[in-house]
């Protein structure tokens, strides 16, 4: 409350905030029961990949086993591919796939170069996505 000093029936030169902060007070009522009720964002539902998508013979598994003082060996999905056989094999299979992932599995013994190798041959197929399979990952499945 304001004290003025002088006339008492003169004009006061303050200012009557009251009606500001009971305006500023019912404005910030309506925007607390407003503000909840605005939409956040729109409800989406995404295509869920079919159960034939995550089956074990879908996905490519290139493993390549190491023998000490041989060359290596490789297989496709437990099948045996000898090296030469592997480019034109991996083309075939991916040549009418929409997805084209392959994994890679290697023994402890196998190098750096005899994976990466493979993963060259796995690029010259077209492939589009190439994983290494670890020994934890495998330990998952």
């Amino acid at each position: 409350m304001a004290m003025s000093v002088g006339n008492p029936g003169g004009r006061m030169s303050e200012m009557n905030v009251t009606p500001m902060i009971d305006i500023l007070l019912v404005l910030l009522i309506i925007f607390m029961v407003i503000v909840p009720v605005t939409q956040k964002g729109l409800e989406t539902l995404l295509p869920q990949p079919s159960k034939s998508d995550r089956s074990p013979e879908y996905a490519i598994v290139v493993q390549v086993f190491s023998h000490p003082g041989a060359a290596p060996t490789y297989r496709i999905n437990d099948v045996d591919v000898a090296r030469a056989e592997l480019l034109p094999r991996l083309t075939g299979i991916y040549a009418n796939r929409a997805q084209r992932v392959m994994f890679v599995k290697s023994d402890e013994q196998a190098s750096f170069a005899e994976v990466a190798d493979v993963i060259d041959i796995g690029r010259s197929a077209n492939v589009d996505h190439i994983g290494l399979m670890t020994p934890r990952i495998q330990a998952g499945q």
